[in-house]
């Protein structure tokens, strides 16, 4: 027979700071942003007139908030898929008994470590137009020299690549910790029923690595979204010409360069919303699929 717990009060305790935190710092400034979002604010916070619905009326019918949610939809699409393939690989070649395999995770891990605007200065620096890396490799290559700060598809391209790049080091562990989680048995027996490395890997592999996988999707989206201010910020600052502004950057614009508090709130709940509202579909049918041994 267990005997109970002797001190009923300190399982609270222990989850009383994970609370003050949660309260502090999500859930009173949410609600902040929501009573915000009813109210067109000075500058300086002075004054606020309460206009009820008029800011998410402003932008459900703005030109350039919704210009801004299709790219955003597009940037978070190709950093998911590019993030997400790339890792897999890699972390099937890391998993092989390599030499100096330990160095060679260790330098895989590395991108997620840096912060997005070390990330994204890193970036900036090897496509600096007039002698950065990739610049030269790219004009020595195609006898071109694009110039990703003046152009807008350039700069989207860019700014995808270097935030796919960030991810791979997260995705990468994860992805290495399950393809050592599947007993070598399974992968004997695919062998001697014939199978092929190729289809060894899509018909047991992958399916065992299916509940990481979407989580690490989970996990993406929500990175593409949210994390990448700092990034954008550093590399083109929503240039050229509004190309690279998706919703958390102009989110910033708009509240801080703009100082029009309220409609930034607002535009805080609508991306609040749609991501959520996204998570909830991916867990409604992605998860259909998710096979847990």
């Amino acid at each position: 027979m267990e005997g109970r717990f002797p001190n009923r009060t300190l399982p609270y305790l222990l989850v009383l700071p994970s609370i003050v935190i949660v309260v502090v710092f999500l859930i009173l400034p949410s609600l902040q942003a929501l009573h915000l979002s009813l109210f067109e604010v000075s500058p300086f916070g002075t004054r606020a007139i309460f206009v009820g619905l008029n800011n998410f009326r402003e932008i459900l019918t703005s030109d350039d908030y919704r210009f801004s949610l299709r790219l955003s939809v597009l940037f978070a699409s190709a950093v998911v898929v590019l993030s997400m393939s790339v890792s897999l690989g890699m972390a099937v070649l890391a998993n092989k008994p390599l030499r100096g395999i330990g160095l060679y995770r260790t330098f895989l891990l590395w991108p997620y470590a840096l912060s997005p605007a070390v990330a994204g200065i890193v970036w900036a620096l090897l496509f600096e137009p007039s002698s950065g890396l990739m610049t030269y490799l790219i004009r020595l290559t195609t006898d071109r020299s694009p110039n990703w700060m003046m152009d807008a598809n350039y700069a989207l391209l860019v700014t995808i690549l270097a935030a796919a790049w960030k991810m791979l080091g997260f995705n990468i562990v994860f992805f290495l910790a399950g393809l050592q989680s599947i007993p070598g048995e399974m992968i004997e027996a695919a062998h001697v029923d014939g199978a092929s490395p190729r289809q060894t890997f899509w018909r047991v592999v992958f399916p065992i690595l299916s509940p990481m996988t979407f989580f690490l999707f989970i996990m993406n989206s929500l990175y593409s979204f949210f994390e990448v201010f700092g990034l954008i910020d550093v590399m083109t600052q929503g240039g050229p010409g509004g190309g690279t502004e998706v919703l958390i950057y102009k989110l910033y614009q708009d509240g801080f360069i703009s100082i029009r508090w309220g409609y930034a709130s607002a535009q805080s709940i609508v991306l609040f919303v749609l991501v959520s509202t996204l998570t909830l579909l991916q867990f409604r049918y992605a998860g259909r699929r998710v096979f847990y041994a």
